[in-house]
């Protein structure tokens, strides 16, 4: 795994959203994103 330093930028990668739609962070080219990754529910992390 990469460990990302600030000021890097990040990987591309692509997830599924809440309606089944697969998202790329290269959609939002050009755009400010902010990402929030959180722990499933009923996990520890």
């Amino acid at each position: 795994m990469t460990v990302l330093k600030k000021g890097d930028r990040a990987p591309g990668f692509a997830l599924t959203d809440q309606f089944g739609k697969t998202i790329q962070l290269k959609d939002f080219n050009g755009r400010k994103v902010l990402l929030y990754f959180f722990p499933k529910a009923g996990t520890s992390g």
